[in-house]
């Protein structure tokens, strides 16, 4: 099944701030999402036209359907058959993936990426002790302005820092994931989407929603199990702030403890001369930095309209299923 893995990158930001709405509403917008390091590796995305450039796509909701369409492909949401349909538009067919057949692919991607980790890292998570993490939490408004969308918007960084409870961030390692918004006034109509992406992820009994597809959020929970309770917090505390994002950028950084990067300098080698001494200068060089970018997910509202017409959620004419 071809995913839009890209297409529900306006979910994150969105579901912050959703509240039961009763409007039709029908955007334009355009979204990337990046995996590096480890995680980009596993899921064999290594950038393409996608990622460096984004997609333009145009979503619309209407009861308990969610359509998000780009030039070449398309999802529908149905939330009372509980099924999602993909399309392929130069093909002319679609396919139909039940949420129970999600629900199995989360699980199997998972335990893929689990068993991935292990293999990369040379030991298991039940292996190390569980910590007691800590979640800070940080806005600041930047009093940076602009339009978008036709609104005025105001810049808002949110930071969310997990870490080992006890000591900080750069002594025990840990998560940051920061979240650049620019929020405009409150704009009802985006609220529906956002409402639409609690109820799908409620059913679907996922992880909270984010730019990733359902596997693919599997997974990277699975490499990067920090990731939950700074999401978890995001949610909890944007709904506080006044305003509807238009625009948002989130990055999520792995940090690495003093132990980890000593461990990391140590087999780097102690130098000396010759050809030796050469590769563990090499090796110092380009050893890891303490914080990694491993998911980037930017998402930008260009159009807003309230009016969503039948075939704007419908399988298109003349299409075939694919099975």
């Amino acid at each position: 099944m071809k995913r839009l893995w890209i297409a529900c990158a306006v979910a994150l930001p969105l579901l912050a701030l959703a509240v039961p709405a009763q409007a039709e509403v029908k955007t334009v917008g355009k979204a990337q999402v990046k995996f590096e390091g480890m995680l980009g590796r596993m899921m064999g995305l290594f950038g393409g036209k996608a990622a460096k450039e984004g997609v333009v796509s145009t979503t619309a909701v209407k009861g308990n359907r969610k359509a998000t369409i780009n030039e070449s492909n398309g999802q529908i949401v149905d939330l009372s058959e509980e099924k999602v349909y993909e399309i392929d538009f130069k093909k002319k067919t679609y396919e139909v993936t039940t949420f129970d057949e999600l629900r199995r692919r989360m699980r199997e991607a998972q335990e893929r990426a689990q068993k991935d980790a292990e293999k990369e890292q040379g030991k298991t998570e039940s292996q190390q002790p569980q910590k007691e993490l800590e979640v800070d939490f940080d806005v600041k408004e930047t009093g940076q302005k602009k339009q978008l969308a036709g609104y005025d918007a105001r810049e808002v960084i949110i930071t969310v820092t997990v870490r080992e409870k006890g000591t900080t961030l750069e002594d025990g390692g840990g998560l940051v994931m920061t979240s650049d918004s620019w929020l405009g006034p409150q704009v009802p109509a985006l609220k529906e989407v956002g409402e639409f992406d609690a109820r799908y992820w409620k059913q679907l009994q996922g992880p909270e929603a984010s730019g990733m597809s359902a596997e693919q959020m599997a997974a990277a929970l699975a490499l990067y199990p920090m990731m939950k309770p700074a999401m978890e917090r995001l949610q909890k505390e944007s709904g506080k702030l006044q305003g509807t994002p238009l625009a948002t950028t989130t990055t999520f950084e792995g940090v690495k403890s003093k132990a980890q990067m000593a461990s990391a300098a140590e087999s780097g080698g102690s130098g000396g001369g010759g050809i030796g001494g050469m590769l563990a200068r090499k090796i110092k060089k380009d050893a890891p930095k303490q914080r990694s970018t491993f998911v980037t997910i930017a998402h930008e509202t260009q159009q807003i309209s309230t009016s969503v017409a039948p075939a704007d959620i419908e399988i298109p004419a003349g299409f075939k299923e694919k099975k």
